[in-house]
């Protein structure tokens, strides 16, 4: 900004390269919102008259219609949404507009308009959170009996259900939602009244701002509060972890979605074609998602890096705390509406899914606790049941095709009840500690899931 201590106008040149509007007029209603706020206190305090502050707010808010109705002429030559927003105020009303800068630097303003957006944006990411959520606690309620096996390393491990998958994803997105909340909290503190950064000799009702605006803290620190960006980067950092988790279950529904797996479909309205191979159905909103997580994770590293060089209070490098946090912030809103939209639609082949489930080796780790249950410690039974598998294998038998004399060869406390354990759903049944996939707890927490949603 560019007044009284200059003798000639910044360059062109520096005139587009310093401008942030282009970027920053998404923040034009929070800060109307506190313009306003900030208006009622210099009102209270004596500095606007009562025709002043009516003035000043029956022009602000036909300024912020405008702009809703894409009518505002933006300036880049007042280089930000506060100016541009300043500069329409005092044209319309004159010195009162004027007026209304007082006690007020656009280093505290910036920080309340950011903080003001954070909170905003918080509450409507949570609210995608849980309509995800939702949508797959859909998906855990139909799939509740539908076996499959579980993965470690990429490998068939254990049985499962698929509602157990759908389940983990929803504690995945729990943790995601809670820190967004708590992210909130700690962008819930006001930072108007700190100025350029050592506050104003005219005192305002900071009380009063914070009410308005609905801060639940005041700034302790005026140097602190107008160069704070933590609750960006941490906001940022909650939206990387959100990005993660939705990429970790798209990895895991491309897969799903071969050939070679064969488990689920996606539909045609989450799917696109090739170009050139006509018998493609391709399954890019997933793609986009798992890629889009490397954007999320670069605008969380773009503000850490910028953080890290400054010294206290404000520096113009803060300016650049937008860009990463708008993209962010569109980029999870807009995945998270897919995905609520997308996942209903899946197409599950529990045919495909239990056939896998029906491996017997999934069971192995079962064979070795009927040993153990026989009084064998669990790393002899660990052995034991390994070299059956090895023997299986070179046999090119099912596990549960070894003969119960081969049994014994390898241990005599096999007996004729070992077959018992090869059975699936008896399996998930004794899979009954708190956590584990038997059908009472997944009932269980489907319930929890809907007394909480």
């Amino acid at each position: 900004m560019r007044q009284g201590r200059f003798d000639e106008p910044a360059s062109e040149t520096a005139q587009l390269y310093s401008e942030s509007v282009s970027i920053d007029w998404r923040l034009s209603s929070h800060d109307i919102k506190g313009s306003l706020a900030h208006a009622k206190a210099l009102a209270a305090a004596g500095i606007l008259t009562r025709e002043e502050h009516e003035q000043i707010e029956a022009a602000l808010t036909v300024i912020e219609a405008e702009i809703k109705a894409g009518d505002f002429r933006w300036e880049r030559s007042l280089e930000d949404v506060h100016m541009n927003i300043e500069a329409a105020l005092t044209k319309r009303i004159g010195a009162a507009g004027a007026k209304l800068h007082t006690a007020r630097s656009r280093n505290d303003q910036v920080a309340l308009d950011l903080r003001l957006y954070v909170k905003a944006e918080s509450a409507e990411i949570c609210t995608r959170l849980r309509a995800l959520q939702r949508s797959m606690l859909s998906l855990a309620e139909r799939y509740q009996t539908v076996v499959m096996p579980g993965y470690t390393h990429l490998q068939r491990a254990q049985p499962i259900v698929l509602a157990h998958y759908f389940l983990a994803q929803m504690e995945a997105l729990e943790r995601d939602h809670a820190r967004i909340i708590d992210c909130a909290r700690r962008a819930d503190v006001l930072p108007l009244g700190s100025g350029a950064l050592a506050g104003s000799t005219i005192v305002l009702d900071r009380e009063l701002i914070a009410r308005e605006l609905g801060f639940a803290k005041l700034s302790q620190n005026s140097l602190d509060a107008v160069g704070d960006r933590d609750f960006i980067a941490e906001f940022l950092f909650g939206l990387a972890m959100i990005g993660m988790h939705l990429s970790r279950l798209s990895e895991e529904l491309i897969l799903w979605s071969t050939t070679e797996f064969g488990f689920i479909t996606f539909s045609d309205a989450f799917s696109t074609g090739s170009s050139l191979m006509p018998q493609k159905k391709n399954p890019d909103m997933a793609e986009l998602t798992r890629g889009k997580t490397g954007r999320l994770y670069g605008n969380l590293i773009a503000l850490l890096t910028t953080l890290k060089g400054l010294p206290s209070s404000y520096q113009r490098d803060l300016q650049e705390d937008k860009g990463p946090l708008f993209d962010s912030v569109t980029t999870v809103k807009d995945a998270l509406s897919v995905f609520a939209a997308m996942l209903p639609e899946l197409a599950v082949n529990q045919g495909r899914m239990e056939s896998a489930a029906d491996d017997p080796n999934l069971l192995a780790t079962d064979l070795a606790e009927y040993l153990v249950k026989k009084g064998m410690p669990f790393r002899e039974a660990h052995e034991a049941v390994g070299k059956l598998v090895v023997r299986a294998a070179n046999a090119k038998l099912a596990l549960n095709n070894i003969s119960l004399l081969e049994m014994q060869e390898i241990s005599p406390l096999f007996d004729e009840e070992v077959l018992k354990v090869f059975n699936v759903r008896a399996s998930l049944a004794k899979r009954a500690a708190i956590g584990a996939p038997s059908p009472e707890n997944v009932a269980a927490q489907i319930a929890r899931w809907k007394s909480l949603l």
